[in-house]
Protein backbone atom coordinates (compact mmCIF):
# COMPACT_ATOMS: atom_id res chain seq x y z
CA UNK A 1 0.00 0.00 0.00
CA UNK A 2 2.77 2.28 0.49
CA UNK A 3 3.23 3.83 -3.26
CA UNK A 4 -0.24 4.79 -3.09
CA UNK A 5 -0.09 7.31 -0.14
CA UNK A 6 -0.04 11.15 -1.19
CA UNK A 7 2.96 12.90 1.08
CA UNK A 8 2.00 14.51 3.94
CA UNK A 9 1.74 17.93 3.83
CA UNK A 10 1.30 21.30 6.32
CA UNK A 11 -2.12 21.02 7.88
CA UNK A 12 -4.86 22.46 5.55
CA UNK A 13 -8.55 23.52 7.13
CA UNK A 14 -11.73 23.19 4.78
CA UNK A 15 -14.38 24.99 6.70
CA UNK A 16 -17.26 24.03 5.75
CA UNK A 17 -19.77 25.24 8.36
CA UNK A 18 -20.03 29.05 9.72
CA UNK A 19 -19.47 28.94 13.67
CA UNK A 20 -21.81 27.32 15.51
CA UNK A 21 -20.90 27.04 19.26
CA UNK A 22 -22.95 28.07 22.03
CA UNK A 23 -22.86 27.16 25.74
CA UNK A 24 -26.67 27.49 25.75
CA UNK A 25 -27.22 23.91 24.50
CA UNK A 26 -30.17 22.83 21.67
CA UNK A 27 -32.54 25.41 21.70
CA UNK A 28 -30.13 28.28 20.56
CA UNK A 29 -30.27 30.52 17.89
CA UNK A 30 -26.04 30.22 17.17
CA UNK A 31 -27.46 26.75 15.67
CA UNK A 32 -30.36 27.56 13.36
CA UNK A 33 -28.36 26.47 10.49
CA UNK A 34 -27.32 23.03 11.93
CA UNK A 35 -29.43 19.57 12.34
CA UNK A 36 -31.72 21.12 15.19
CA UNK A 37 -33.85 22.82 12.48
CA UNK A 38 -33.49 20.69 9.54
CA UNK A 39 -35.07 17.61 11.43
CA UNK A 40 -37.66 19.44 13.10
CA UNK A 41 -40.00 19.09 10.57
CA UNK A 42 -41.24 20.98 7.97
CA UNK A 43 -40.11 24.69 6.57
CA UNK A 44 -40.82 26.98 3.89
CA UNK A 45 -40.31 26.09 0.60
CA UNK A 46 -37.56 28.28 0.22
CA UNK A 47 -35.95 27.43 3.49
CA UNK A 48 -35.84 23.48 2.56
CA UNK A 49 -34.14 24.55 -0.46
CA UNK A 50 -31.60 26.74 0.72
CA UNK A 51 -30.60 24.06 3.51
CA UNK A 52 -30.82 21.44 0.07
CA UNK A 53 -28.27 23.55 -1.44
CA UNK A 54 -26.28 24.08 1.51
CA UNK A 55 -25.71 20.38 2.19
CA UNK A 56 -25.34 19.55 -1.61
CA UNK A 57 -22.42 22.31 -1.24
CA UNK A 58 -21.03 20.58 2.06
CA UNK A 59 -21.00 17.16 0.20
CA UNK A 60 -18.59 18.91 -2.13
CA UNK A 61 -16.84 20.39 -0.12
CA UNK A 62 -15.81 17.32 1.76
CA UNK A 63 -15.60 15.32 -1.18
CA UNK A 64 -12.89 17.89 -2.27
CA UNK A 65 -10.42 17.88 0.79
CA UNK A 66 -10.56 13.85 0.63
CA UNK A 67 -10.51 13.05 -3.53
CA UNK A 68 -6.87 12.89 -3.65
CA UNK A 69 -5.71 11.50 -0.09
CA UNK A 70 -5.02 7.80 -0.82
CA UNK A 71 -6.01 4.59 0.44
CA UNK A 72 -7.82 5.74 3.68
CA UNK A 73 -8.87 3.92 7.14
CA UNK A 74 -11.28 5.48 9.38
CA UNK A 75 -10.71 4.93 13.44
CA UNK A 76 -13.59 5.58 15.49
CA UNK A 77 -13.68 5.98 19.45
CA UNK A 78 -14.47 7.98 22.09
CA UNK A 79 -13.35 11.60 22.73
CA UNK A 80 -13.42 11.04 26.42
CA UNK A 81 -10.34 9.30 26.60
CA UNK A 82 -6.73 11.55 27.97
CA UNK A 83 -3.52 10.98 26.42
CA UNK A 84 -2.49 8.93 29.41
CA UNK A 85 -4.95 6.20 29.09
CA UNK A 86 -4.47 2.61 27.95
CA UNK A 87 -6.87 3.20 25.17
CA UNK A 88 -5.39 6.36 23.78
CA UNK A 89 -1.92 4.94 23.93
CA UNK A 90 -3.41 1.69 21.54
CA UNK A 91 -5.23 4.27 19.28
CA UNK A 92 -1.86 5.89 18.81
CA UNK A 93 0.22 2.70 18.01
CA UNK A 94 -3.01 1.67 15.60
CA UNK A 95 -2.67 5.65 14.10
CA UNK A 96 1.00 4.93 13.80
CA UNK A 97 0.99 1.12 11.91
CA UNK A 98 -1.37 2.08 9.58
CA UNK A 99 0.55 4.93 8.40
CA UNK A 100 3.54 3.02 7.85
CA UNK A 101 1.24 0.41 6.00
CA UNK A 102 0.42 3.47 3.68
CA UNK A 103 -2.86 4.33 4.78
CA UNK A 104 -3.70 7.78 5.45
CA UNK A 105 -5.86 7.75 8.90
CA UNK A 106 -9.54 9.47 8.94
CA UNK A 107 -11.06 10.32 12.44
CA UNK A 108 -13.61 12.77 13.84
CA UNK A 109 -11.17 15.22 14.04
CA UNK A 110 -11.78 15.50 18.27
CA UNK A 111 -9.50 14.71 21.41
CA UNK A 112 -9.40 11.36 22.58
CA UNK A 113 -9.09 8.11 20.69
CA UNK A 114 -9.51 10.24 17.93
CA UNK A 115 -6.48 12.53 18.83
CA UNK A 116 -4.22 9.45 19.90
CA UNK A 117 -5.07 7.97 15.77
CA UNK A 118 -4.48 10.84 14.49
CA UNK A 119 -1.20 11.52 15.97
CA UNK A 120 0.12 8.11 15.74
CA UNK A 121 -0.15 8.50 11.95
CA UNK A 122 1.32 11.93 11.86
CA UNK A 123 4.16 10.75 14.32
CA UNK A 124 5.12 8.02 11.57
CA UNK A 125 4.95 10.54 8.76
CA UNK A 126 1.53 9.22 7.28
CA UNK A 127 -1.46 11.53 6.47
CA UNK A 128 -4.16 12.65 9.56
CA UNK A 129 -7.28 13.58 8.00
CA UNK A 130 -10.33 15.00 10.90
CA UNK A 131 -13.70 15.33 9.61
CA UNK A 132 -14.72 17.63 13.13
CA UNK A 133 -18.40 18.20 13.73
CA UNK A 134 -19.99 21.70 14.55
CA UNK A 135 -21.72 21.40 17.68
CA UNK A 136 -23.44 23.56 20.11
CA UNK A 137 -20.52 22.81 22.70
CA UNK A 138 -17.89 23.26 20.85
CA UNK A 139 -15.47 19.98 19.94
CA UNK A 140 -11.77 21.85 19.01
CA UNK A 141 -10.24 19.34 16.48
CA UNK A 142 -6.72 17.93 18.08
CA UNK A 143 -3.35 19.51 16.85
CA UNK A 144 -2.44 16.47 14.95
CA UNK A 145 -4.13 16.96 12.13
CA UNK A 146 -2.61 17.43 8.12
CA UNK A 147 -6.28 18.44 6.63
CA UNK A 148 -8.95 18.83 8.85
CA UNK A 149 -12.50 19.15 7.23
CA UNK A 150 -15.47 21.23 9.15
CA UNK A 151 -19.18 19.95 8.81
CA UNK A 152 -22.45 21.20 10.41
CA UNK A 153 -24.60 17.98 9.57
CA UNK A 154 -23.85 14.51 11.44
CA UNK A 155 -25.05 12.48 8.41
CA UNK A 156 -22.63 14.11 5.93
CA UNK A 157 -19.94 13.99 7.99
CA UNK A 158 -20.41 9.70 8.24
CA UNK A 159 -20.66 9.73 4.57
CA UNK A 160 -16.86 10.91 4.27
CA UNK A 161 -15.86 8.93 7.06
CA UNK A 162 -17.14 5.76 5.04
CA UNK A 163 -16.62 6.85 1.39
CA UNK A 164 -13.03 6.85 1.22
CA UNK A 165 -12.08 4.17 4.17
CA UNK A 166 -11.43 0.48 3.25
CA UNK A 167 -11.68 -0.69 6.62
CA UNK A 168 -12.46 0.30 9.82
CA UNK A 169 -10.73 0.64 13.38
CA UNK A 170 -13.30 0.87 16.32
CA UNK A 171 -11.97 1.44 19.40
CA UNK A 172 -14.02 1.72 23.18
CA UNK A 173 -16.65 4.64 22.80
CA UNK A 174 -20.30 5.86 23.60
CA UNK A 175 -23.07 6.05 21.98
CA UNK A 176 -21.77 8.32 18.71
CA UNK A 177 -19.17 5.59 18.34
CA UNK A 178 -22.16 2.74 18.54
CA UNK A 179 -24.02 4.84 15.92
CA UNK A 180 -20.60 4.43 13.56
CA UNK A 181 -20.03 0.43 14.26
CA UNK A 182 -23.98 0.12 13.41
CA UNK A 183 -24.27 1.92 10.57
CA UNK A 184 -21.01 0.93 9.28
CA UNK A 185 -22.24 -2.97 9.54
CA UNK A 186 -25.74 -2.45 8.61
CA UNK A 187 -24.17 -0.81 5.07
CA UNK A 188 -21.86 -3.90 4.61
CA UNK A 189 -24.78 -6.44 5.73
CA UNK A 190 -26.87 -5.12 2.89
CA UNK A 191 -24.44 -4.30 0.28
CA UNK A 192 -24.17 -0.67 -0.09
CA UNK A 193 -20.45 -0.84 0.52
CA UNK A 194 -17.98 -3.70 -0.17
CA UNK A 195 -17.05 -6.18 2.66
CA UNK A 196 -14.18 -4.22 4.38
CA UNK A 197 -13.05 -5.11 7.35
CA UNK A 198 -14.53 -3.61 11.06
CA UNK A 199 -11.78 -4.61 13.91
CA UNK A 200 -12.80 -3.94 17.29
CA UNK A 201 -9.98 -3.46 19.46
CA UNK A 202 -10.25 -4.01 23.27
CA UNK A 203 -11.56 -7.51 23.51
CA UNK A 204 -12.58 -6.42 27.69
CA UNK A 205 -14.38 -3.73 26.66
CA UNK A 206 -16.30 -5.10 23.23
CA UNK A 207 -17.04 -8.61 25.04
CA UNK A 208 -20.29 -8.01 26.56
CA UNK A 209 -21.58 -6.11 23.49
CA UNK A 210 -20.60 -8.91 21.30
CA UNK A 211 -22.16 -11.61 24.05
CA UNK A 212 -25.44 -9.74 23.86
CA UNK A 213 -25.66 -9.86 20.48
CA UNK A 214 -24.77 -13.67 20.51
CA UNK A 215 -27.32 -14.59 23.01
CA UNK A 216 -30.41 -12.31 22.35
CA UNK A 217 -29.91 -11.00 18.89
CA UNK A 218 -28.92 -14.24 17.13
CA UNK A 219 -30.90 -16.40 19.45
CA UNK A 220 -34.18 -14.33 18.55
CA UNK A 221 -33.35 -13.94 14.99
CA UNK A 222 -33.47 -10.41 14.96
CA UNK A 223 -29.82 -10.82 13.00
CA UNK A 224 -28.40 -13.99 11.42
CA UNK A 225 -25.21 -15.91 13.10
CA UNK A 226 -22.94 -14.97 10.37
CA UNK A 227 -23.58 -11.30 10.97
CA UNK A 228 -21.34 -11.58 13.59
CA UNK A 229 -18.85 -12.59 11.37
CA UNK A 230 -18.42 -9.05 9.83
CA UNK A 231 -16.35 -7.73 13.30
CA UNK A 232 -13.19 -9.33 14.35
CA UNK A 233 -12.02 -8.60 17.88
CA UNK A 234 -8.31 -7.88 19.23
CA UNK A 235 -6.06 -6.48 21.78
CA UNK A 236 -3.52 -6.36 19.36
CA UNK A 237 -2.60 -2.91 16.89
CA UNK A 238 -0.28 -5.05 14.90
CA UNK A 239 -3.24 -7.72 14.20
CA UNK A 240 -5.64 -5.21 13.57
CA UNK A 241 -3.90 -3.74 10.85
CA UNK A 242 -2.79 -7.10 9.52
CA UNK A 243 -6.78 -7.74 8.99
CA UNK A 244 -6.87 -4.34 7.43
CA UNK A 245 -4.00 -4.93 4.80
CA UNK A 246 -5.44 -8.25 4.22
CA UNK A 247 -8.89 -6.45 3.46
CA UNK A 248 -7.47 -3.98 1.21
CA UNK A 249 -6.07 -6.33 -0.73
CA UNK A 250 -9.49 -8.14 -1.28
CA UNK A 251 -10.81 -5.10 -2.27
CA UNK A 252 -7.93 -4.02 -4.75
CA UNK A 253 -8.21 -7.10 -6.24
CA UNK A 254 -11.71 -6.89 -6.73
CA UNK A 255 -12.67 -3.57 -7.86
CA UNK A 256 -9.20 -1.59 -8.80
CA UNK A 257 -8.23 1.54 -7.73
CA UNK A 258 -9.08 4.04 -10.10
CA UNK A 259 -6.15 6.87 -10.68
CA UNK A 260 -7.06 10.56 -9.39
CA UNK A 261 -5.59 13.47 -10.73
CA UNK A 262 -6.48 17.00 -10.21
CA UNK A 263 -7.67 19.44 -12.63
CA UNK A 264 -6.16 22.48 -12.91
CA UNK A 265 -9.30 23.83 -14.54
CA UNK A 266 -11.70 22.35 -11.27
CA UNK A 267 -9.01 24.87 -9.34
CA UNK A 268 -7.72 21.62 -7.78
CA UNK A 269 -3.84 22.09 -7.89
CA UNK A 270 -3.75 23.01 -4.38
CA UNK A 271 -5.87 19.78 -3.10
CA UNK A 272 -2.50 17.51 -3.34
CA UNK A 273 0.83 18.65 -2.02
CA UNK A 274 4.08 17.07 -3.17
Amino acid sequence: MRDRLPTPHPRETIDVAAPAHSPRGRGDPATAHGDLPFLAGPSSRVAELRRAIGIFFEFMRGFRALHFRGPCVTVFGSARFKEGHPYYQLAREAGALLAREGFAVITGGGPGIMEGANRGAKEAGGCSVGCNITLPVEQRPNPYLDVMVEFRHFFVRKVMLVKYSYAFVVLPGGIGTMDEIFETLTLIQTGKIEDFPVVLLGTAYWKPMLDWLREKMVREGTIAAEDLDLMAVTDSPGEAVQLVVEGARRALARRPAVAVRPSRWLGEASAVRA
